[in-house]
C-alpha cells in the first residue's frame, strides 16, 4: 500500500549533526505521519520494507530510517558522500516513481499508549513531543519514550540519532536537562539500544 503519489517527484537532502547519515526528503508523505521504521540491518529490513531492503543492496549503507516523508541513510565512515549521494537520490527517486511498495501492509502500526499508564510517563511524553521531538526529526532521526523508573527516563533514538557523535551530548545536556528542570522527579535520562 503505497501513499498518493504525486506526477512529479522531488527529492532533495539534508545534512543532519551524523556526519555519516544523509536525509532524502520526498515532496510528499512516504509513510504514515509520526509512525518510524528503523532498520538497523538487512535482515530486518526484509520483514517491512521493500524500500529499506533494496537501499542495504548498497555495500555502504548500515542502516535506513523512515519517517512521514524522508528516509535517512547511514553509511559506513569509509564511503564518502560526495561519490554517492546522487546515486542513492536517483535511486530513491526512480524507485518511487516505479510506484513500487514503501513497506509491506503489517508494517503499518502505531505506537499504543496505555490508559492506565502512571501520570508522570504521560508528562514525559508530553514534554519529548512539545520541545524535542520536532529538532530531532529536522534532523533526520527521532525519539520515543521507552519507560521511567527510579528516576531514569530511558528512551530510545532512531535514524541519524543512532550513532550520532553529538547524541550523548544532546542526550545529557539536552534532553536530561529539560526534563530534569520541568520534572523534579527526573535523575537521569540514558538512550536504550543506541
Amino acid at each position: 500500500m503505497n501513499p498518493s503519489i504525486p506526477k512529479y517527484i522531488t527529492i532533495y537532502t539534508e545534512s543532519n549533526p551524523n556526519p555519516n547519515s544523509l536525509k532524502f526528503v520526498a515532496n510528499f508523505m512516504l509513510v504514515p505521519q509520526a509512525q518510524t521504521f528503523d532498520y538497523p540491518s538487512l535482515e530486518a529490513a526484509a520483514e517491512e520494507s521493500p524500500l529499506a531492503t533494496e537501499l542495504f543492496n548498497f555495500p555502504f549503507v548500515q542502516r535506513v530510517f523512515m519517517m512521514n516523508n524522508f528516509v535517512t541513510v547511514t553509511k559506513d565512515e569509509n564511503t564518502d558522500w560526495h561519490e554517492v549521494a546522487g546515486t542513492l537520490k536517483n535511486f530513491i527517486k526512480e524507485y518511487l516513481e516505479a510506484e513500487k511498495p514503501i513497506l509491506k501492509g503489517q508494517a503499518f502500526f502505531s505506537e499504543e499508549i496505555d490508559e492506565n499508564e502512571p501520570e508522570i510517563n504521560l508528562k514525559i511524553r508530553a514534554i519529548l513531543d512539545e520541545y524535542v521531538r520536532p529538532a530531532v526529526e529536522s534532523d533526520g532521526g527521532a525519539i520515543t519514550f521507552h519507560s521511567f523508573e527510579e528516576g531514569t527516563v530511558k528512551v530510545l533514538l532512531q535514524g541519524a540519532c543512532s550513532g550520532c557523535p553529538s547524541s550523548t551530548m544532546t542526550l545529557k545536556a539536552g534532553i536530561e536537562n529539560l526534563l530534569k528542570r520541568m520534572l523534579p522527579e527526573v535523575q537521569e535520562v540514558v538512550a536504550e539500544g543506541v
